[in-house]
């Protein structure tokens, strides 16, 4: 319940997810990052490490291959 405000926050990242209908358990086993890892960073909870961002946009570019990190963080 997160009043009339829109839900609950996300980054660029989860937002992404939201837009494409895309689990962040479908990216959790894509890129090997951990559940927790994944969550938080759709939550703008967390900064990646740059491992983490190589990882993560592997496989992004398997849906999006014109996608680049900085579409999704802050680098």
């Amino acid at each position: 319940m997160f009043g009339l405000f829109g839900g609950k926050p996300r980054s660029k990242l989860g937002k992404w997810l939201d837009a494409r209908g895309i689990s962040q358990e479908w990216l959790v086993s894509k890129s090997k990052v951990s559940r927790n890892t994944i969550s938080e960073l759709a939550a703008d909870k967390r900064t990646p490490t740059l491992a983490t961002v190589k990882k993560i946009m592997k496989a992004i570019r398997e849906v999006d291959p014109n996608a680049r990190p900085d579409d999704f963080f802050d680098l």
